[in-house]
């Protein structure tokens, strides 16, 4: 199959042929539609993460099964998919107390000494947390994906592989966002729009979104946002400070740099919540003012929108389809696998939501 492979951090991806097992006993085989380009691919291509090379990267995406394991219950041939990236065991104390997204359960992956799930002649291949969508197939745990209506569009379904259940997920499950609370978005990316929208769906009374790109917060209105700021006219603290008179119930940091995720630490009211969604490159440290936290104020993090996603992603299908969550308008162009580059390029400068690459284009 053709698949796009990083074999040197900061080199452009190659398109090469590259071999799939056939699935294990909890395994599926899927036949990629849709893979969303993301700007979490770009921390990796880039270094700022660390990851075994050479990698089929891709983490954002839907399909097709086309094979399932011996043991397979929860998806057969023919179905429509989404995948997700935080594959769950079902039995840690993580899975068993509702926090599916942070199982680390190895279960999910090929053990030491099986064949492994993707491999070219030259050598072995990695897999990218635990999907690489960027390919033609994907060989994925059982846990790795959930099956949806088939009356939904795949390129929209792909996106709820990563940037909604991210957003989304940060706003209604991480920090509860009641109605009529007030809330602020940093970074309008394609995570940051989905959390712009998650906090409508959730009934928040204000939402204020943040970023430098007039484009982008144009954008962030027809996703809920009730009030834009550009960090270019000045200090973005200070503005949601004026417009709040005293700052936020809920902040979420959507880009990860330690600038705004101490901004967004700052903005918070007495008793606020700052979320840090965006990936904050390996070796950063962010520096808070001590006596904030007097004022109850918290900070926490958020994987994958701490997720349930087998329940969470029909349900944001369903929210797609009855017009309530936005999608068609966060897909900036739709591109061929060989196009990955040019869509990276695009998201270092800032200029798109979301690429996707189209397999059966």
């Amino acid at each position: 199959m053709k698949a796009a492979v990083l074999r040197e951090v900061g080199k452009p991806l190659a398109i090469e042929d590259v071999k799939i097992n056939k699935p294990g006993p909890h395994e599926v085989l899927i036949r990629t539609v849709a893979a969303g380009v993301c700007h979490s691919d770009l921390h990796f291509v880039e270094g700022a993460y660390p990851y075994p090379l050479p990698a089929v990267l891709g983490h954002e995406s839907a399909g097709v099964v086309e094979q399932v394991g011996s043991e397979v219950r929860t998806v057969k041939p023919g179905d429509h998919v989404i995948t997700c990236l935080s594959a769950f065991c079902g039995h840690c104390e993580h899975c068993l107390t509702g926090h599916m997204s942070r199982c680390v359960s190895p279960e999910t992956k090929r053990q030491q000494g099986e064949e492994p799930r993707l491999a070219r002649d030259d050598g072995s291949m990695n897999q990218f947390l635990n999907l690489s969508s960027f390919a033609e197939q994907m060989l994925i745990h059982e846990h790795a994906c959930v099956a949806i209506r088939k009356d939904m569009p795949l390129d929209r379904a792909a996106l709820i592989g990563c940037s909604v259940t991210t957003g989304v997920g940060a706003v209604i499950h991480t920090s509860n966002v009641r109605p009529g609370e007030t809330v602020a978005v940093i970074g309008c990316g394609g995570v940051g729009l989905a959390a712009i929208n998650g906090a409508a769906i959730a009934g928040a009374g204000r939402i204020i979104a943040i970023d430098m790109q007039g484009s982008k917060l144009n954008l962030a209105k027809q996703f809920g946002a009730t009030d834009v700021v550009n960090a270019k006219d000045g200090d973005p603290v200070k503005q949601v400070m004026d417009l709040t008179g005293g700052g936020v119930h809920h902040s979420f940091e959507a880009i990860g740099l330690k600038a705004t995720a101490e901004q967004a630490f700052k903005m918070l009211a007495r008793g606020g919540t700052a979320n840090i969604i965006g990936m904050i490159p390996v070796g950063v440290n962010i520096e808070l003012h001590g006596a904030d936290f007097l004022g109850e104020k918290r900070i926490q993090g958020s994987i994958m929108g701490s997720n349930r996603f087998p329940v969470d992603m029909p349900r944001f299908v369903d929210f797609y389809m009855s017009g309530k969550l936005k999608l068609d308008e966060m897909i900036s162009r739709r591109i061929k696998l060989d196009q990955v580059n040019e869509a990276f390029d695009e998201l270092k400068r800032g200029e798109l939501a979301r690429s996707v690459i189209m397999f059966d284009a």
